[in-house]
């Protein structure tokens, strides 16, 4: 199989403190091992601290303030998972508003684990097809999404996954898809649905 090349695509990588480490480090690597940029952009200033299975992880270098982020710069993005990651970003305009801008233009996402929690509040599931950590899948399911209980899952440019042990299937189908570019027929009716309506804690 010929290995896929990502040169000249430059990824957003969406994170808050508390985001699950290897949910980053291992994506970002396989990203960056096929010629993709990637860039941390985060609201948490000019650092931020991943969390490591069970206590605090690395903190890693913010390459871009969320707030000076500009979406149309780059041709996909990744949501890495962790409780307490998405948790903030769900509440967080900016935040939500950077998310929308890729599935408004069809541009590919990839979000694993309690990522998708995000997409919930940015008012972008409501009839896709998608997975997450197991916890996720009522939320989901009440913003109108189609929960599936396997590696991963692929729809018009979305890519998820539940957990790190999913990884590997989750990084080819990112590759794959980011690779693919724009799916101009991903039309988000979601975006009808006011965001808000269908998150539950």
């Amino acid at each position: 199989m010929t290995e896929m090349n990502l040169s000249g695509k430059k990824v957003a990588i969406l994170v808050e403190k508390g985001f699950e480490q290897v949910e980053l480090t291992e994506p970002k690597r396989a990203l960056e091992r096929t010629g993709a940029e990637t860039e941390i952009v985060s609201p948490a200033g000019n650092q931020v601290r991943a969390w490591n299975q069970s206590d605090w992880g690395d903190t890693m270098k913010v390459d871009v303030a969320l707030d000076q982020a500009r979406p149309e710069n780059y041709d996909a993005l990744l949501l890495p998972g962790g409780l307490m990651d998405p948790d903030q970003l769900r509440r967080n305009q900016k935040a939500q508003q950077f998310v929308r801008h890729f599935f408004d233009t069809g541009k590919p996402v990839a979000a694993i684990g309690h990522g998708p929690w995000t997409l919930i509040d940015a008012g972008v599931v409501q009839g896709r097809k998608l997975t997450s950590y197991p916890s996720l899948q009522m939320d989901l399911k009440n913003a109108g999404a189609q929960w599936i209980d396997q590696e991963v899952v692929v729809d018009r440019g979305l890519i998820s996954s539940r957990r790190p042990d999913d990884i590997p299937a989750f990084n080819r189908k990112m590759i794959e898809q980011f690779a693919e570019g724009p799916h101009p027929s991903s039309g988000q009716a979601a975006r009808q649905t006011g965001g808000q309506r269908g998150t539950s804690r």
